[in-house]
């Protein structure tokens, strides 16, 4: 009997050594064949003799509803089954996360187990990627890989010798389910980061099954809409009374979403953009606000530093914070001159900022990603105290999508993927014909913001439009299907499968025109919100009022209501 789920990564020529009492031989070779198997959304790894028939339906793997202990019992045999030709993997590191399983299953709340299986041969096992803590990588004096899984409750099984290779796959394949970090003690060891064990669990569990009324909307049509100049420094300035506060604040924000805003003044308007300086504020009023601010800041700031090394030696999350920081800062966009050079003012900063927030919110401390974050905000506040703050206001808005959980990123791929479907409901058919239905090819662009998809000088522009919150909600989702719209036709007469669109959709990086998609986004927005029949659940997304006229500058006449205000009204408002 066949094994039963999806082969995710199938390789021969691993083998057991088993121990000899001589030390230039070994008593025992024990071939085998490694797999990565998905079974009903359960991530699986399974060891087994490569000339065993076993049955692996009958093997006893880590279950969610089960305790932590080690099992043994007996299997019957399974023919060996040669799984699809492997594939490379394009994703770099934590960058994009390709695979995520989306099959139905029950969620329960229980930690998985390790159960190996004592047959004809006693290391046969089978085990749940939950349990993976650490994986050991090390070069045999033979010549060949060698690899160490270690897992929950201190368990840790025997070395897997890769006589034909394949262990680089492997883990590039498993890094498709999981986040790994080196460990800083070792750099033959990688740690499971603490943010994985979420991002394998179905993402459609999270929302009710509902039937959408999906009505696609013809793109061909295109408004007649004009992006605008800059914002100067005499224009805003004009947008200030004496006192220093902000005339009209949707009047400015129009214009901020229409051309964004000259570089001399950002500085100032981006704090209130991020939310650090409230709309109504004066100039006295922000001054008091900022000395609080930086007595506030200085104060976290002396709590990490002043940590001996006596007590980072007992603080293990700490240092893993510290570790990981210094790791990322030095790679966060060096080729900027304003990070340039390896004493840079900048990248200490950088540090010194992302350290600071771990004793803001040490519960989420910091998680691979941030660094790109914050980046384009200490460029432009060009001062510790304002960027770290403005930084806060971020992370506040993208939170969730950094959390253990994740919610925020599956919400966002679930919205996305209907907002698609009733924009080209060919193109998202073709994409599920391929594997691709859920859009893992977009989890980099939620994540950070499209940080490593546009220019440097492109992505300031970006994030000030959307931090706009003009013309709607989730306009960055707008963002995506405009970049797809864009796409589609190569994607589709090309015939790409699951790596070739992962790879074409990685190397529209730094290629893609901010002017051009933040038009083509207004467009979609513009066409969905003159939709007569809108589905609800797509009003819900966007935050717009059905059947609502807008004219085409989408701004002005538009009806964009707050949540609270959609769920009040009437119900056949759709």
């Amino acid at each position: 009997m066949a094994a039963s789920g999806k082969f995710l990564y199938e390789q021969d020529g691993v083998y057991i050594h088993s121990s000899s009492e001589r030390t230039d031989e070994y008593n025992s070779l024990n071939p085998g064949v490694l797999r990565i198997l998905d079974k009903d959304g359960e991530i699986v790894v399974d060891w087994r003799l490569q000339d065993d028939n076993l049955d692996s339906t009958s093997i006893p793997f880590a279950g969610k509803d089960s305790s932590s202990v080690v099992e043994w019992s007996q299997s019957p045999r399974e023919r060996i089954f040669r799984g699809p030709n492997h594939q490379n993997s394009y994703e770099a590191e934590w960058d994009m996360v390709n695979t995520v399983s989306f099959k139905k299953k029950q969620h329960t709340t229980s930690e998985g187990v390790i159960h190996f299986v004592n047959g004809q041969n006693k290391w046969l096992f089978s085990f749940s990627l939950a349990d993976l803590v650490s994986i050991r990588m090390n070069e045999e004096g033979m010549g060949w890989p060698v690899l160490t899984f270690c897992l929950k409750n201190g368990i840790t099984l025997p070395a897997l010798h890769f006589h034909h290779g394949g262990n680089n796959m492997l883990i590039e394949c498993l890094k498709k389910y999981i986040f790994f970090t080196e460990s800083p003690e070792d750099q033959t060891i990688l740690l499971v980061s603490n943010q994985n064990k979420y991002l394998y669990q179905p993402f459609e569990n999270l929302l009710e099954e509902k039937a959408y009324n999906i009505v696609q909307i013809e793109l061909s049509m295109r408004h007649d809409i004009q992006r605008q100049e800059p914002v100067s420094f005499e224009e805003w300035t004009q947008a200030l009374d004496e006192a220093g506060r902000i005339l009209n604040e949707d009047t400015i924000k129009q214009a901020i979403f229409r051309g964004g805003l000259g570089h001399t003044v950002r500085k100032e308007a981006w704090k209130f953009l991020l939310g650090y300086f409230p709309w109504c504020s004066t100039r006295e009023e922000r001054k008091i606000l900022q000395k609080k601010k930086t007595d506030e800041y200085f104060r976290m700031k002396l709590q990490w530093k002043s940590v001996s090394e006596e007590q980072e030696k007992r603080n293990s999350k700490l240092k893993d914070y510290k570790s990981l920081i210094e790791k990322d800062v030095n790679r966060t966009d060096r080729n900027n001159l304003f990070y340039e050079g390896q004493d840079s003012p900048g990248l200490l900063l950088l540090y010194d900022i992302l350290m600071t927030y771990c004793m803001y919110d040490f519960d989420l401390g910091y998680v691979q990603g941030m660094s790109d974050l914050l980046s384009p905000v200490l460029y432009v506040m060009e001062n510790e105290v304002d960027a770290f703050w403005c930084f806060v206001a971020f992370m506040d808005q993208l939170h969730q999508n950094f959390e253990e959980h994740m919610q925020g990123m599956k919400t966002q791929l679930i919205q996305l993927s209907v907002l698609l479907r009733l924009l080209d409901d060919e193109f998202c058919s073709y994409l599920e014909s391929q594997d691709s239905g859920y859009l893992y090819f977009c989890f980099r662009w939620l994540l950070i913001r499209f940080k490593r998809e546009f220019s440097f000088q492109d992505i300031l522009r970006l994030w000030e439009v959307m931090w706009t919150g003009l013309p709607c909600r989730n306009f960055h989702l707008l963002v995506c299907c405009a970049i797809l719209d864009s796409e589609k036709q190569t994607i589709m007469e090309n015939h790409f499968g699951f790596n070739e669109i992962l790879k074409h959709i990685n190397e529209l990086s730094m290629k893609l025109s901010v002017e051009e998609t933040l038009v083509k986004a207004e467009v979609i927005y513009t066409q969905m919100a003159n939709c007569k029949e809108l589905p609800r659940e797509v009003c819900e997304i966007v935050g717009i009022k059905c059947n609502t006229e807008v004219d085409s500058s989408g701004l002005k006449n538009n009806q964009c209501l707050k949540m609270k205000e959609l769920k009040n009204s009437d119900a056949g408002s759709c």
